[in-house]
């Protein structure tokens, strides 16, 4: 008996106590993966939730996977590494960037790109319900020490929405150390250094007011992972 073919698409989703956006989330992109020519299959990476996240998951045809409480970033992995598609795209659960962005970041790569990652930051980008000032003008700053630091010429290294072919992800997040919110820079970071082309891509984003970041607290333990990621590849302790 044949192996089922691969799937040409996987989505990952990081989900912790998501019971109530997951559903939605899922049916939409479902809906679009449905009308597409391709095989795609979904990955819901539960976060230890206290919820039914799982059962909202496998209610909804998710392959779900059970991960320990140990952040975002770690979730990610775990998804991204389990992943069997050709292309595999990471999105926030609460889906502020539509799952139909998911064509201009394969544009993207058709192009000529090696990864693609969609930007609320550059003149192109629709973003009709916007943060709050305060937490714009918090994510600017903190991307000014990114670029400093970590990151150089990426105008948004947060937003939830990042393509990579398969064998890349599997390079990259392979070699991920940063449990949190810090995992998008280093996996830049990363990228960067192994000299990939890395396209940022314009997208439409529509706040959620029930995100789950806290922009100050966040913010300033991913300063302090910024520093561990520098120190972590001046000692050598990315196997690449």
């Amino acid at each position: 008996m044949s192996e089922p073919a691969r799937p040409f698409l996987s989505v990952v989703i990081p989900a912790y106590n998501e019971e109530s956006r997951l559903g939605p989330t899922l049916a939409r992109i479902q809906h679009y993966l449905a009308a597409q020519s391709y095989q795609a299959e979904i990955i819901v990476v539960d976060n230890a939730s206290a919820d039914a996240t799982s059962e909202v998951a496998r209610r909804a045809g998710a392959r779900v996977l059970r991960e320990p409480l140990r952040g975002k970033g770690a979730a990610v992995r775990a998804g991204m590494l389990a992943a069997q598609g050709q292309y595999v795209l990471f999105s926030d659960a609460d889906l502020s960037t539509p799952i139909e962005e998911v064509e201009r970041l394969m544009a993207a790569l058709s192009a000529g790109h090696e990864v693609a990652i969609a930007s609320r930051a550059l003149p192109e980008s629709k973003l009709p319900v916007r943060q709050p000032w305060y937490r714009e003008l918090v994510g600017r700053l903190g991307n000014v020490l990114v670029r400093m630091l970590a990151v150089r010429g990426i105008a948004d290294t947060q937003c939830g929405f990042k393509l990579f072919p398969r064998e890349l992800a599997q390079r990259l997040f392979g070699a991920q150390r940063m449990r949190g919110i810090a995992f998008d820079m280093e996996i830049l970071f990363l990228g960067q250094r192994l000299g990939l082309k890395i396209a940022e891509v314009p997208v439409t984003w529509v706040d959620d007011p029930d995100s789950r970041i806290s922009r100050v607290r966040d913010s300033l333990d991913a300063i302090k992972d910024l520093l561990r990621i520098r120190l972590n590849w001046m000692r050598g302790r990315y196997r690449l």
